[in-house]
């Protein structure tokens, strides 16, 4: 199995994607993070502290991106953040929008930004995930009993725009509806010499079955959503849950869609303390991607790897299980080493099982289990945002190394 190398460097304040700061405790006056480390060598004056800070003005940042992974080589870009609040952070979540540019030796491009916006109170709030991404990615057949070491590099250009937004009906609880659009064009075998072993590849098998286009494929649709999240923190929760259950219908013909399909998506989330202090806790991720109803596109199936921030199933690689059906569990044991909350370390554990209608399997008949270990670095006492730095290991000799911010859930 194909090892996972990917490594990617992002240092900016508040971190990406969307932070939360309703009912964040204050900072102790102890804690510190490596900006105010920083401050101490240049010999400047130390952040503000709760009573002081401004929270109507626009935090920004903006820092290198560098990598490297098997499928993509060596890559540098940059990434950028704004945050900033609608109302009273008292009673309103902090918007976020955080964006990035990369390139890699093997010619692949990604532009991607993710927004998270609430309003004053957060009477409403609206999520959107942009991505123009000309890249490649392995195929493998579905189920998480396929054999993943023989995959196929395919290369496609892929380009997404969700949109959701929620009203809320009473604290923490939220309902709404969204637009849905994904398209994957120029498929084909990422090298020249894979074009015989490509025909026989699991994309085409599937694809073919199903008649559905080799070239191109895209879902267009919309969704009804209900979530109750009492989480004090997006990006590092201390407490609270999240309960998600999302109904996606996608239509032939809508948006140049190419099949008629339907999609439920269930997300449940918890954190629990474990010490009276707060500085060790259990977190908890269990979750269910199904198909119901219809036939999606190959690259649309539920797959590891493949929620919002791609932070799942660490130990596989992205897409590297795949199916009609997906359920997903791990548990994450977070822990301060230092009292000042400079730096932390996490175990976790999940696992991951797929379907496949091709040959027979079924959801449950087998597992992709992972784990592994990471160190954790703050880099923003005030919205908990760590740089985490995880090695996790899955079945069959599948490792990766992944360095990211925020939280995988």
């Amino acid at each position: 199995m194909p090892r996972i190398l990917g490594v990617f460097i992002v240092l900016f304040a508040l971190g990406a994607g969307s932070a939360a700061a309703q009912d964040v405790p204050p900072t102790t006056g102890n804690e510190i993070d490596v900006f105010d480390l920083w401050r101490k060598v240049r010999h400047k004056e130390p952040a503000p502290d709760d009573a002081s800070w401004d929270y109507r003005k626009a935090m920004k940042a903006f820092a290198p991106v560098i990598g490297a992974k098997p499928s993509s080589g060596a890559l540098v870009g940059v990434a950028g953040n704004i945050a900033f609040y609608r109302g009273d952070p008292a009673t309103t979540h902090i918007s976020s929008m955080v964006a990035s540019l990369t390139f890699s030796t093997k010619q692949q491009i990604s532009l991607t930004d993710r927004i998270a916006l609430f309003t004053k109170d957060d009477r409403v709030r609206v999520d959107a995930d942009h991505r123009f991404q000309w890249t490649s990615l392995e195929t493998n057949p579905l189920g998480t009993s396929a054999d993943t070491s023989d995959s196929i590099q395919t290369g496609f250009d892929f380009f997404r725009l969700h949109h959701t937004a929620y009203y809320r009906l009473r604290p923490s609880l939220f309902a709404g509806g969204g637009l849905y659009f994904d398209t994957h064009t120029s498929v084909g075998p990422h090298d020249d010499e894979d074009t015989i072993a490509w025909q026989n590849s699991a994309y085409v098998s599937y694809s073919e079955a199903h008649g559905l286009p080799l070239d191109a494929q895209s879902s267009a649709g919309v969704s009804a959503d209900v979530m109750w999240d009492s989480r004090d923190s997006f990006i590092n929760a201390q407490r609270g849950w999240l309960a998600k259950v999302s109904y996606r219908a996608l239509f032939d013909g809508f948006l140049g869609g190419d099949s008629d399909w339907e999609r439920v998506n269930v997300d449940l989330r918890t954190y629990r303390p474990v010490t009276a202090s707060g500085r060790h806790k259990i977190a908890v991720w269990l979750s269910a991607d199904l198909v119901v109803n219809g036939v999606a596109p190959y690259f649309d199936l539920p797959a590891t790897g493949q929620d919002t921030y791609a932070r799942s199933a660490r130990g596989y690689r992205e897409g590297q299980f795949r199916g009609e059906r997906l359920a997903y569990g791990e548990i994450e044991y977070r822990g301060t080493l230092m009292r000042n909350g400079l730096l932390g370390m996490v175990l976790f554990l999940n696992t991951t099982t797929a379907s496949s209608l091709e040959s027979g399997e079924k959801i449950f008949d087998s597992f992709a289990t992972g784990g592994g270990a990471g160190l954790r670095v703050s880099i923003n006492k005030r919205s908990k945002t760590n740089l985490c730095f995880d090695v996790g290991f899955g079945k069959a000799g599948s490792k990766g190394i992944y360095l990211a911010i925020q939280e995988a859930f």
